[in-house]
């Protein structure tokens, strides 16, 4: 497999100014995979609990992701609950039960050890190190933290950020970890921590790519009705790291280009809750909403 991923499956109750969904599929590895799979060959890493529906998975492997590394234990599946507000930009947790993901050992199947391109989705940093140092010299790996990292597994993080290529960070996220309100100088003293990139993610707002070598801005897709933001940030990583996968380099012109197919995948995802609405596209899709973002950017 080109790409690996290692992070959660999970089931999710979503509620939104619109309707609201209990049960759904999600986690960080699952909205990730579903996006990256429509570029490129994808393997997936995490666990689940006896409850997980075995049709769930039969979808995903319907959609080529290799899910021999999703281990079965005995228990529940991670679950999580959420309710937005009218804005999309305030959300409340109502509930975090983490299951058998408390316990989770990632052990990548010797099929993937050589994956070339990984992602390190959302989960503690010394489980995404463990997962990571299993993997054979990949050429780019990329990882997912949150403000609940910094604030208690800090050291950790930091560990981590010297062993990965890039490190996906929303704005609240980076200003958290550094202490600057600046938001070019906060990415700055990440670099210096150790990833040679920065994907700094601002919502409606866009995203941004650091590095030495290249410093590039893209607004969101213009998206006129929004249905539930979850995810996103994952599609986003999928899609961003799919285009790289298939290309087979990460040269900063490339990278460049997969922040297009990333914010492309993040604009489908939120037309739908869960996977409703990313699940049902293709690839031709995602180029002909590349080919109109590009056409809104360019000069």
């Amino acid at each position: 497999m080109s790409l690996l991923v290692i992070g959660t499956l999970a089931y999710d109750s979503v509620e939104t100014v619109h309707d609201r969904r209990e049960g759904a599929l999600g986690g960080s590895a699952v909205y990730f995979a579903v996006a990256s799979s429509l570029l490129a060959e994808t393997a997936l890493v995490g666990v689940v609990g006896r409850d997980f529906a075995d049709g769930d998975l039969d979808g995903l492997r319907s959609r080529g992701i290799d899910c021999a590394g999703v281990e079965i234990a005995d228990g529940l599946t991670f679950r999580w609950g959420g309710r937005y507000e009218a804005d999309w930009n305030t959300r409340h947790t109502t509930f975090t039960d983490l299951n058998v993901f408390e316990t989770f050992d990632p052990k990548v199947p010797e099929a993937s050890q050589s994956a070339p391109f990984v992602f390190l989705a959302n989960a503690h940093p010394s489980i995404q190190l463990k997962g990571l140092l299993q993997v054979e010299g990949p050429t780019f790996s990329v990882a997912d933290t949150m403000n609940l990292w910094i604030d208690i597994a800090r050291d950790e993080l930091c560990e981590l950020l010297k062993h990965v290529d890039g490190i996906v960070m929303n704005d609240e996220e980076a200003r958290l970890l550094t202490g600057e309100e600046n938001l070019i100088r906060a990415a700055q003293q990440v670099l210096g921590m150790g990833p040679r990139y920065v994907l700094l993610k601002k919502g409606e707002h866009g995203a941004f790519l650091m590095g030495a070598d290249v410093h590039f801005s893209l607004p969101a897709y213009p998206v006129t009705d929004v249905v539930d933001p979850t995810g996103a940030g994952d599609s986003f990583a999928g899609g961003f790291m799919g285009h790289l996968a298939a290309s087979g380099d990460a040269s900063p012109a490339t990278l460049r280009r997969a922040m297009l197919y990333g914010t492309v995948a993040a604009s489908y995802c939120v037309q739908g809750f869960s996977i409703e609405d990313l699940g049902g596209r293709n690839s031709q899709d995602l180029e002909e909403r590349v080919n109109d973002l590009l056409s809104i950017v360019t000069v």
